[in-house]
């Protein structure tokens, strides 16, 4: 039997000599590699013998009663998860252990089976996405990743592969928006069926005179459900079904910071529109502030994108652009 081996084995057995709540206790204190090693040492574990119980306990007693009192020390953690690892997966893990509570609710995400985890930060930044994956275990990031779409998966590699650290504040910054979705994340499993999203969708294809009178239906039972709807028929991808024109003319109602962080979030077809309805200067900017700009906030995205289009709604009904619905044909104003 090997070290490692015979030490799992001495933890399990320590843990049943404790009894449930205690146990509980320790095993609270550990991750979920960690946890479910010793969960299966203690399944497969047969009888035991009073005297190898005692053995092991006179053991743990020894080691308490050999002096000085157990103190954090860095270095000393260092070294003994370089013997125990190796220094290429101890330098992968030091660093996290060494940052505490700065990564806590990116640690969360370890006791996430890998399809739950991918859901909740899926539609993140590709550059929060890759910052979060290099705090996980090599096997959990491979796995989470596998759940990407092509493109997101290609994305998000080539940023880990080109993530040269991470600033502290910027960690911590994460870290807190992660712990705010972690804590709402209890109904992540959940099918996404149904909601407003999608009753807009079904009714941008059931034509202009049943829109009209289902909208109407709505309204009278929920005014504010009945334009949650109506915001979402026309979103942000909509813009591209506007000519030339209706661009230019919504351009010069939007400021260039909220352009900037609401095409952040949008697809190269709706840039390339954009751009080609602008100046060569004006669009060189706004390329430039780009790529400048470092990651953005999902939520912030969003928001940005809900602006333009309250402002292309204002155009519509001044008669300045004409806007369409997902469904095609009929003017939606």
């Amino acid at each position: 039997m090997s070290s490692n081996d015979e030490g799992l084995e001495k933890s399990a057995l320590l843990l049943f000599t404790l009894g449930a709540n205690e146990a509980a206790e320790v095993l609270k204190q550990l991750g979920p590699k960690e946890v479910q090693k010793l969960g299966a040492a203690m399944a497969g574990m047969p009888a035991q013998s009073r005297e190898k119980v005692e053995a092991i306990l006179d053991e743990l007693i020894g080691f308490a009663e050999k002096g000085a009192p157990i103190e954090s020390d860095h270095e000393h953690i260092k070294e003994m998860l370089t013997k125990a690892l190796g220094d290429e997966r101890a330098n992968h893990l030091i660093g996290r252990v060494l940052q505490g509570s700065d990564t806590a609710g990116i640690e969360s995400l370890k006791w996430m089976d890998a399809p739950t985890a991918a859901d909740l930060i899926k539609n993140e930044h590709p550059q929060i996405i890759a910052t979060i994956l290099v705090h996980l275990e090599f096997d959990q990031a491979g796995e989470i990743l596998k759940h990407f779409t092509d493109r997101l998966r290609n994305d998000v590699l080539l940023r880990i592969a080109t993530l040269d650290g991470v600033q502290p504040v910027a960690l911590r910054e994460l870290n807190e928006a992660l712990t705010r979705m972690l804590s709402g994340a209890s109904n992540v499993k959940k099918t996404a069926m149904g909601g407003v999203r999608h009753a807009a969708d079904i009714l941008n294809f059931v034509g202009s005179a049943a829109e009209t009178a289902i909208l109407d239906n709505v309204r009278e039972y929920d005014p504010d459900l009945a334009q949650k709807i109506l915001d979402e028929m026309f979103v942000f991808e909509n813009l591209m079904d506007l000519d030339d024109r209706g661009i230019q003319t919504l351009l010069r109602e939007v400021q260039s910071d909220s352009l900037v962080i609401a095409l952040k979030g949008a697809q190269p077809e709706m840039r390339e529109k954009i751009f080609k309805n602008m100046s060569q200067r004006a669009a060189e900017m706004l390329r430039e502030d780009l790529e400048s700009r470092g990651p953005v906030r999902l939520s912030e995205v969003e928001a940005e994108q809900k602006e333009i289009l309250k402002t292309a709604r204002r155009l519509a009904e001044e008669g300045q652009i004409a806007l369409s619905s997902g469904g095609g044909d009929d003017a939606f104003v």
